[in-house]
């Protein structure tokens, strides 16, 4: 039973009638109040006896230990509450490092891939450079191999007309001169045959 003056609360604990003036609301009395008296209440069952000043010794030290108990609840609580902050934090800096790496792997690998269609595009240029320079040594063998045969055949036939009279003596200077021409041509050929191959070469050694 729970009587209120203006500024004064009254309540019972254990029933004993107190009253109270404070500036605290009338509910939080009232809930203050019910609480001591269900741990005296509480201590009488499980067989707590003595004074009631007894009584309310133990349930104030009860309560201050229920006290203190949340006290620690709430201070591990503000550092479970700190640390987990901390490790938001953390996290956060983790996940912006790996979004930057990220990003940084994707500019890497692009670069990488940029430098290899480069290198790509020179190495098929140079294939291609290297079969035709091929194509033309092929081409440059053919024309050496008919010159020697051309230069073999006006051989015998400078010799065969140098055996004949005066009169093929003009035939066999102009068979000297195609005959120097000829060789001439033929040393030049095998010169660039030369500098080809080496070209040829260098480009197989240097992909």
């Amino acid at each position: 039973m729970i009587d209120a003056d203006v500024g004064k609360i009254s309540v019972k604990i254990n029933g004993q009638e107190y009253t109270f003036a404070s500036t605290k609301s009338r509910d939080r009395i009232i809930s203050i109040a019910h609480h001591v008296d269900e741990v005296i209440r509480g201590l009488m069952a499980k067989g707590a006896d003595g004074s009631f000043a007894k009584l309310s010794m133990l349930a104030a030290i009860n309560i201050a230990d229920e006290l203190f108990s949340e006290r620690d609840r709430q201070l591990n609580s503000d550092r479970e509450s700190e640390q987990m902050k901390k490790d938001i934090v953390h996290f956060q800096q983790l996940w912006e490092e790996a979004k930057r790496s990220h990003l940084q792997y994707k500019d890497d690998a692009k670069a990488a891939q940029e430098q290899k269609d480069s290198l790509q595009e020179k190495f098929n240029a140079k294939c291609l450079e290297a079969d035709n320079l091929l194509r033309l040594l092929e081409d440059r063998d053919r024309v050496i191999k008919r010159m020697e045969a051309e230069l073999e055949t006006a051989g015998e036939k400078l010799k065969n007309f140098t055996s004949q009279t005066e009169e093929g003596s003009e035939l066999i200077r102009e068979l000297r001169d195609k005959l120097k021409e000829i060789e001439g041509n033929y040393f030049e050929l095998q010169m660039e045959n030369i500098q080809m191959k080496g070209d040829l070469e260098h480009y197989r050694n240097n992909p």
